[in-house]
């Protein structure tokens, strides 16, 4: 294996560049904000070298910033040597790091808006050891061949050991005594041969120009854009005016209930446009494609991202459906994935962002066929119904009060609250099950929206029964349940169902059961 070693492209140093200015936005705006947003430009005022201190220090952290991205892109190497990708950077800190091709278990692609017009990619190296939502390595920008390379040497070296275990075996079955060096070498070539011919790759899902629509104007995208401004909003909260702000809001209301109406529709209504761009862009040309024992990801418009799941390492599959989508009968495949560094650190994988669930059915027949995806699930009972909004109404009617108080008689308008949250509990209440069959367990819940996991037995890290003083005078209780998913984990919790049921499922979890 060749131990040439290879830089990065140039457009390394830009990507860092900005990267860096990420972090540069908060000191940018207290330096300007302490300035007064002066820009003076006067070399005869009095005050013109005092207000140039600040623009020296901006300028200075921008010098900075860019020779630091600069430094890193020319201090980056990679090479292969002994089985190996070996990466090396830093200035008055070398640090290297060994990563064997066998440890490897996915390589990310990720192609942004500076890469895709030199044909670029930034790749992601992932090892069973990534779990802390980082990946093991990440190279910032090389080509599509010095990646493709960077795969073709992981199977190589992959292949090379599956080989020499099998020629060892052939070896031995036939004898070295009546093995010609021909011999040897016509084994190897076989073997590469099948190995090679066996590599297949199948389309399992992808996404039709219809149902990206569906799904952008149906996403949960607005919450996202209000929850951005809202952190923007928090990082200046000491330099927002927020008495004024409060005072013309006051007057603000004095001219009618009417117009902050159309205000707040107006508001929404971009924020759901925004979310509708967004996810639009997110998701353009999503496809699912199984390639042996791995999942291959595709996905994105303006930065598109490949991201690559080991089948073995899925430990659970969400079907989630949002009541909107599920009037129509659509919902989200999310799996649950033990470890591993996923790209921009989402919290989970989307497999399908957008299906009807019984089309969803044949696919995942297809990568999972030891689950049964039409399971018969056993529902709550109607004692454990009250459990679903009692703990609402101890924090709700304080509040309610208060409202109804200080905003009367509008405020009268939040006693609506008590028959929504109650119908609320009996939705949830309805939806709740679970079933238990062989080494599957399958748990259905809602929150706002339903969800039906499905789990075997192996993949469940951890499970506790629990009941409180009440439910144990109603005879019920709940089982908590944990899988591993990311960095941390993926929880999901049988609620409220008889105390019996809830001790055969921990009887049937225990390690000695089958």
């Amino acid at each position: 294996m060749s131990d040439e070693k290879f830089k990065l492209h140039p457009i390394s140093a830009v990507i860092n560049f900005i990267t860096g200015l990420k972090d540069l936005i908060l000191p940018f705006v207290i330096i300007f904000v302490s300035n007064g947003f002066k820009l003076n430009l006067n070399p005869h005022d009095e005050e013109f070298w005092a207000d140039l201190v600040p623009l020296a220090i901006v300028g200075l952290l921008l010098i900075l910033n860019l020779i630091s991205g600069i430094v890193k892109w020319r201090r980056f190497v990679y090479w292969f040597e002994d089985g190996e990708l070996r990466v090396e950077y830093g200035l008055f800190v070398k640090k290297k790091r060994y990563i064997p091709f066998e440890r490897i278990q996915s390589l990310n692609y990720q192609e942004g808006i500076f890469h895709r017009p030199f044909g670029l990619v930034k790749v992601s190296v992932e090892t069973a050891g990534s779990n802390d939502g980082k990946a093991e390595a990440e190279l910032t920008a090389i080509t599509r061949t010095a990646a493709d390379m960077i795969e073709i040497e992981m199977k190589r070296t992959k292949r090379e050991k599956r080989q020499v275990s099998t020629l060892n075996e052939s070896v031995d079955e036939i004898g070295h005594d009546y093995m010609s060096e021909a011999d040897v070498q016509l084994i190897a070539n076989q073997q590469k041969q099948y190995i090679e011919e066996n590599i297949q790759r199948d389309v399992i899902f992808n996404m039709s120009i219809k149902d990206l629509l569906v799904l952008a104007t149906t996403s949960g995208g607005v919450g996202v854009v209000f929850s951005g401004l809202a952190a923007i909003a928090s990082q200046f909260g000491n330099i927002i005016p927020y008495d004024y702000l409060y005072g013309e809001f006051q007057a603000f209301i004095k001219v009618g209930v009417l117009l902050i109406a159309l205000v707040v529709f107006f508001v929404l209504l971009v924020a759901w446009a925004l979310s509708v761009v967004l996810t639009l862009l997110s998701n353009y040309g999503f496809v699912v494609e199984r390639e042996n024992d791995k999942l291959i990801i595709t996905r994105g418009l303006l930065e598109k991202k490949r991201i690559t799941i080991p089948i073995n390492r899925i430990q659970g599959i969400k079907i989630v459906e949002n009541p909107l989508r599920q009037m129509f009968g659509y919902a989200t495949v999310v799996v649950e994935s033990a470890g591993g560094a996923v790209l921009d650190k989402d919290k989970k994988i989307i497999l399908m962002p957008l299906v009807k669930r019984g089309q969803a059915i044949a696919p995942l027949q297809q990568l999972f066929p030891e689950i049964n995806w039409l399971p018969m699930l056993k529902r709550s009972p109607k004692k454990g119904r009250p459990f679903y909004y009692r703990i609402d109404f101890l924090w709700m009617l304080p509040l309610i009060a208060l409202i109804s108080y200080f905003f009367f008689p509008y405020g009268l308008l939040s006693l609506i609250i008590i028959p929504l949250a109650m119908l609320l509990g009996m939705w949830q209440h309805k939806t709740a099950g679970y079933s238990v069959e062989g080494h599957q367990l399958t748990i259905s819940y809602r929150s706002f929206s339903r969800t039906t996991i499905f789990m075997e037995k192996k993949r469940i890290q951890q499970m506790s029964l629990r009941q409180t003083y009440f439910q144990r005078k109603k005879g019920v209780a709940s089982i908590g349940t944990t899988i591993m998913s990311g960095s941390m984990g993926s929880s999901a919790v049988i609620a409220h169902f008889e105390k019996n049921d809830m001790e055969k499922i921990m009887a049937w979890y225990k390690p000695n059961t089958k």
